[in-house]
């Protein structure tokens, strides 16, 4: 055999086993994305009632709405025993109320995807009194960073009687405050806060009252109680 065959049988070679490296890529890349994909969609399954766990827990104030924390700062962990929950959306740390907790996917989607038009109510203190005009605004939807914001139903209430915040709110003398009733079927980071902040309203204190049919219902703060649905 001459150089040039031998040479030319060596390229062959290697394009084959370029080719098989590239193959054998292809189909781990495939497994990886048909297990993520597998891992989501039993995540997203609904389960028959007898299987399905739903916990209603009011969230009180500075604590994370997940099971750890690197931080060691509190969580739902610190509360809640139960296994193989997750929340159905989040409130901030320094947001108060109601958390659905659930192991079933369908409904957790159902209370947060926007296109499930499924209700949240807050109960909000805001720093100054609003007028209608100004909740007009809100009824309509505002221009927030992250794009507009679907009509909101906005009503002003008397203060809620409910339990007193540790710390408590900052109270200066010669603003007065509102409380409002906010309800909105999105979810965004904070949302609530800038719609509020956006119409010269700073929001002070932020409860969520109900998700859907479900609300607080006397639950007192680090209180939870499971429900059949």
């Amino acid at each position: 055999m001459s150089f040039s065959s031998r040479n030319n049988s060596s390229s062959n070679q290697r394009r084959k086993d370029n080719s098989v490296q590239k193959q054998s890529r292809k189909g781990s890349q495939k497994g990886y994305h048909h297990r993520t994909h597998s891992k989501y969609r039993s995540r997203a399954r609904s389960l028959p009632p007898e299987n399905r766990k739903v916990i209603l827990f009011n969230k009180p104030y500075d604590t994370l709405s997940q099971f750890t924390d690197d931080d060691q700062r509190r969580t739902l962990a610190d509360f809640i025993p139960v296994k193989d929950v997750y929340a159905a959306g989040r409130l901030d740390r320094d947001s108060e109320g109601l958390m659905v907790l659930t192991n079933d996917g369908i409904l957790q989607a159902r209370l947060t995807q926007p296109r499930s038009k499924s209700p949240k109510t807050y109960w909000v203190q805001v720093e100054g009194v609003p007028e209608e005009k100004d909740l007009d605004k809100l009824r309509q939807g505002v221009i927030l960073k992250d794009g507009p914001t679907l009509p909101a139903q906005v009503d002003m209430i008397p203060e809620p009687a409910i339990w007193e915040r540790h710390p408590p709110v900052r109270y200066r003398a010669a603003i007065p405050t509102t409380w409002l009733a906010v309800t909105i079927i999105e979810g965004r980071n904070r949302q609530v806060r800038r719609m509020t902040a956006h119409i010269g309203f700073p929001t002070l204190r932020l409860i969520r009252f109900s998700m859907g049919t479900m609300s607080l219902d006397g639950l007192q703060p680090g209180e939870w109680k499971e429900i059949s649905l």
